[in-house]
């Protein structure tokens, strides 16, 4: 495609679970980060130059304090800000959500330490400079406060500032559950972006609504054009379409909402980055133009296609954590279980893979086969590979050293697999569209298909009430520690025979 007005993209621009998404455009340039929750390093960075392909940049948060929620973006006076809720855990120090602040002199970091606002029992924070020169953090209900100058403490307490939009009672959401608000200031008025219907539940609940004020402290008038974007039918490819960004193009007179949604028939991958064209009316309304956000949209101008998914293989010289590998619900000094001598070895934790904290990672496509070469070190190891989704919801398979151990459901099954009784043996699992088939070998012999396959349409939120998704993951628990190598991931085509 010579000519840059002729190229398109198609949802999602960055693919697989990345909900909440927080974005803010530095010079010629956009910086993104979204809901990590329980994986450590948490907060990953990534930028762009043209909204449609984006590159990992960096992690801002090495050890969450808790689950970290939908945070947002700041920069005031040459400095950054993130604003993160952090919400208990059971092994998180803190008893009620929270909402922290880390700053840094540039997107790409030094990261402070999170610093604890004092704000309780709040979520999603929206940051905004007034009329008046001061700063103000938004919440969920939609409630405000005040920021010192810093930005790194608060003036007062919570108010309630706005009621939101009330959408008609027979309408199919999960709940009313205003949240997630984003604000931008364009001309003279300021914009409240926000959320409600519920983040999951019906594929028609998540919505995006907009309000406005000439100031910050309101009143604030509803858009006649509410809601802005709302999945309006289940046979539409993208559910649940909510928490929304406005941001300026990169033409300088154009303009792009940023949110999330799952794709239909695949919310196993939890919810993907949306992106989508924003117009604005004669009386100054920001409205969606898209009538398909599904189907092949123009790019923002100067956008470089979209790169096809594409294999990779991790043989363990260096340790990718944040870019590619993420603890889950990881307690305080988790990656000191990591070393790096002939692979990857990886200390063991808990006595099942639930309790394990696996190293996982997150995958948008749908079909898919990953593989590495496992070897117990010590005594009373497991280890294997798994589909992740939490701590009780998981398949797959691992060996320790007496026999083979088979998960679905996130149990263990009673089916023996007649598998060799060794301390290191091959493992590969393939998730195609769904259907899990597990395959085993020493090595240097050939494949042996395990006996049993599993199908996984239902391990998502709906099904185990946990924001999450499904996710490729390595796993060693018990007393001794265990060794990957020659770790390779690779997109598959439906059918294709291993």
């Amino acid at each position: 495609m010579s000519d840059a007005a002729s190229v398109t993209y198609r949802n999602p621009v960055l693919a697989g679970d990345r909900p909440d998404p927080a974005i803010i455009k530095v010079g010629d340039e956009y910086w993104m980060t979204y809901s990590s929750f329980e994986s450590a390093p948490g907060l990953p960075l990534y930028r762009s130059r043209d909204l449609v392909n984006w590159a990992y940049a960096g992690s801002a948060l090495a050890e969450p304090l808790g689950s970290t929620f939908a945070v947002d973006i700041a920069e005031h006076d040459g400095r950054y800000f993130i604003y993160i809720p952090f919400i208990p855990t059971p092994w998180s120090e803190l008893t009620e959500p929270a909402i922290f602040v880390i700053h840094a002199d540039a997107m790409q970091g030094p990261w402070s330490e999170p610093i604890d606002l004092g704000i309780r029992w709040a979520i999603d924070p929206g940051h905004v400079v007034g009329e008046d020169g001061k700063r103000y953090l938004f919440v969920n209900g939609i409630r405000r406060i005040a920021l010192t100058d810093d930005g790194l403490a608060t003036v007062g307490e919570l108010e309630h500032v706005y009621d939101g939009w009330r959408y008609p009672d027979d309408w199919i959401t999960e709940a009313y559950a205003l949240e997630g608000p984003k604000l931008l200031r364009r001309g003279d008025w300021f914009y409240l972006v926000s959320a409600v219907g519920g983040t999951s539940g019906p594929p028609t609940g998540h919505m995006v609504i907009v309000a406005r004020s000439r100031s910050i402290h309101g009143p604030w008038e509803n858009s006649p054009h509410n809601p802005v974007v709302r999945t309006w039918d289940a046979a539409e490819k993208w559910w649940s379409r909510g928490h929304a960004t406005i941001v300026e193009g990169t033409g300088g007179n154009d303009w792009w909402m940023v949110s999330h949604g799952y794709e239909n028939g695949y919310r196993t991958l939890g919810r993907q980055i949306l992106l989508e064209p924003v117009a604005w009316t004669e009386d100054a309304w920001p409205v969606a133009v898209a009538e398909d956000i599904g189907e092949d949209l123009d790019a923002p101008a100067g956008a470089s296609p979209q790169p096809a998914s594409s294999a990779f293989s991790d043989d363990f010289t260096t340790l990718r954590l944040g870019e590619r590998w993420t603890f889950h619900a990881p307690d305080p000094g988790e990656a000191s279980r990591l070393r790096l001598d002939d692979g990857l070895v990886i200390a063991g934790k808990g006595s099942s893979p639930g309790e394990s904290s696996p190293l996982a990672m997150v995958v948008g496509d749908h079909s898919y086969e990953f593989e590495a070469d496992i070897e117990l070190l010590g005594d009373g190891v497991e280890a294997g590979l798994l589909l992740f989704f939490n701590d009780r919801l998981f398949c797959g398979m691992g060996i320790d050293g007496e026999r083979m151990l088979s998960y679905s459901g996130g149990r263990s099954t009673h089916w023996r697999e007649p598998a060799p009784a060794t301390r290191r043996l091959q493992l590969r699992l393939r998730n195609d569209e769904h259907i899990v088939t597990g395959w085993y070998r020493e090595p240097g012999r050939g494949w042996t298909r395990h006996a049993i396959r599993y199908e996984t349409s239902g391990y998502h939120a709906n099904t185990i009430a946990d924001l999450l998704s499904l996710r490729p993951a390595l796993y060693a628990a018990g007393t001794g520690s265990a060794r990957f190598r020659d770790f390779a991931y690779r997109p598959v085509t439906k059918g294709v025979a291993a």
